[in-house]
């Protein structure tokens, strides 16, 4: 079909709901599923403690941060409670669903952007064979191979952008108030682009001085209450550890990841490509403005520690959904052309692809199972560790652990709160996280992970001396050999789970 030859997209009647299932389940077996890792220390936890109030009493405040402005903690345990599953399956079971709806949204923006059954069907299989792939350097993966609020927000994101190109406004607007409720800083995003499509839809229509004034109405989604003002220790340790935030520190292959998707949407957009909708057309050219305006910020924040504050608005995160849409589409044409005398090429692509990312997910996680099934046991030492830990240690109990224990080797970076159920004192990577989000927490975040850094060598007198300043805590994981004098309940595998000494009573 010519390009400019559209057809109405399926409803969810013809949704080819059972290839959209195969598929969903193609996905899982290349790129995994993991618990409680990287964010999910941060979301997890929150759906824990609304399931059971009792958990968590100590130093809540690095996952309730996030956790108040959204209801994605709360539909976990509200599931959890309506299922009687416990909140590991709970969580495995929305992540096989969020999976599933990425794999039907992105059908659904397919349908929106081509006529024929070829490229749309090439383009998902495409996107799902990489889907767990990095957004440049954003610090985000197309879908995390576990669950968070992106998993929900980001296929609902393309929910929205199909509804908007097919013009069904109605369901555009509640897309955009579910996405808002579930991730409202990935809605911002969202909010972004419509608004770019709407001021380049009516710059086609309106007179030039009506173009130009609708050019700023991006400005009035950025959030407010931020100061001019270079960030202060120890917040501007937190918010500097994050160095994706900072344009000026992104190296060239970081902005040829950046600028190659521009320039392929700039070819698809000028481009005559056949069985594309004007919707191909119009949404490629609407994300380069889009690109170019959070490449502009980004740069105008570099230029001055006067925009610190702002950094944490991560203006770059635009190129999460840049990265989505141009991996679609160049799927898509990669089928119609290369699918018309070679119909293997898409299939035999996607299974190329496939291959490197189950790589890449099997060493990016060597030490854990490719899919973590819901389980009491693991072939991970660091889980088996916290899970004892979840069974046989109160659930009021606080722990130490080494502020840097997510760069140990073992750990594969699984949240001790998030597996354990157990309150820790800060650690200084992934709440480090948090404090670049919210600066109040910091001299809090500070003074935690001080105290606790290099935990896995102290002596008895050191762990006397952090009870001492932290009273509440009175459990800590060692990784290593533990002072002889310590109970340890827990020994197995070089992981030692001990009581910290009494306080002295003087």
């Amino acid at each position: 079909m010519p390009s400019g030859e559209s057809s109405s997209a399926p409803s969810i009647k013809h949704l080819p709901l059972l290839r959209l299932a195969a598929l969903t389940g193609a996905a899982l077996a290349v790129h995994g599923y993991h618990l409680g890792v990287d964010d999910g220390e941060i979301y997890v936890p929150a759906a824990r403690r609304l399931l059971n109030p009792k958990l968590y009493p100590f130093a809540p405040e690095f996952f309730l941060s996030h956790a108040h402005l959204s209801l994605f903690s709360p539909i976990l345990a509200w599931t959890a409670r309506l299922t009687h599953l416990s909140m590991d399956a709970t969580i495995f079971s929305w992540y096989v669903l969020a999976l599933f709806a990425m794999m039907i949204a992105s059908w659904k923006l397919a349908c929106a952007c081509f006529t024929s059954s070829r490229a749309r069907w090439s383009a998902v299989l495409i996107l799902a064979a990489v889907v767990s792939m990095p957004a440049t350097n954003t610090g985000l993966l197309l879908i995390d191979p576990y669950l968070s609020a992106r998993s929900f927000s980001t296929p609902l994101t393309l929910f929205v952008l199909a509804a908007v190109l097919e013009k069904n406004y109605v369901s555009a607007v509640i897309g955009v108030l579910i996405t808002g409720t579930i991730h409202p800083q990935m809605v911002t995003y969202l909010l972004f682009l419509i608004c770019v499509m709407w001021i380049l839809e009516r710059a086609r229509k309106e007179t030039p001085r009506t173009a130009t004034f609708a050019s700023y109405a991006w400005v009035l989604v950025l959030p407010g209450g931020f100061d001019l003002a270079p960030a202060a220790e120890p917040y501007r340790e937190a918010l500097y550890s994050r160095d994706f935030y900072f344009i000026a520190n992104w190296q060239w292959y970081h902005w040829l990841g950046m600028l190659a998707p521009l320039a392929f949407l700039a070819w698809f957009w000028k481009g005559k490509f056949n069985a594309t909708s004007p919707g191909f057309s119009r949404l490629s050219f609407a994300l380069i403005p889009f690109g170019l305006l959070s490449i502009a910020v980004a740069l105008i924040f570099a230029t001055s520690h006067e925009f610190d504050y702002f950094a944490r608005t991560q203006p770059l995160r635009t190129f999460h959904l840049i990265t989505i849409i141009f991996v679609l589409f160049l799927g898509g044409i990669i089928g119609e052309y290369g699918g018309i005398k070679f119909r293997w090429l898409p299939p035999a692509v996607a299974m190329l692809l496939a291959c490197g990312m189950f790589y890449v997910q099997h060493e990016t996680y060597p030490h854990s199972p490719h899919i973590e099934w819901p389980s009491s046991a693991s072939t991970n030492p660091w889980v088996n560790t916290l899970l004892w830990i979840r069974v046989n240690t109160p659930e009021d109990a606080v722990f130490a652990v080494d502020s840097r224990y997510f760069l140990q080797n073992d750990t594969d970076e699984h949240g001790f709160r998030a597996l354990s159920a157990r309150s820790a004192l800060a650690d200084y990577y992934k709440d480090g996280g948090v404090v670049a989000i919210f600066p109040f927490l910091a001299p809090e975040w500070k003074q935690m992970s001080d105290v606790t850094y290099g935990l896995n060598h102290f002596s008895r007198a050191q762990f006397k001396s952090l009870r001492k300043q932290y009273p509440a805590v009175t459990w800590t994981v060692i990784h290593g050999a533990a002072p002889p004098d310590l109970d340890c309940p827990y020994q197995k595998d070089s992981f030692q789970v001990c009581r910290l000494p009494a306080l002295d009573r003087n």
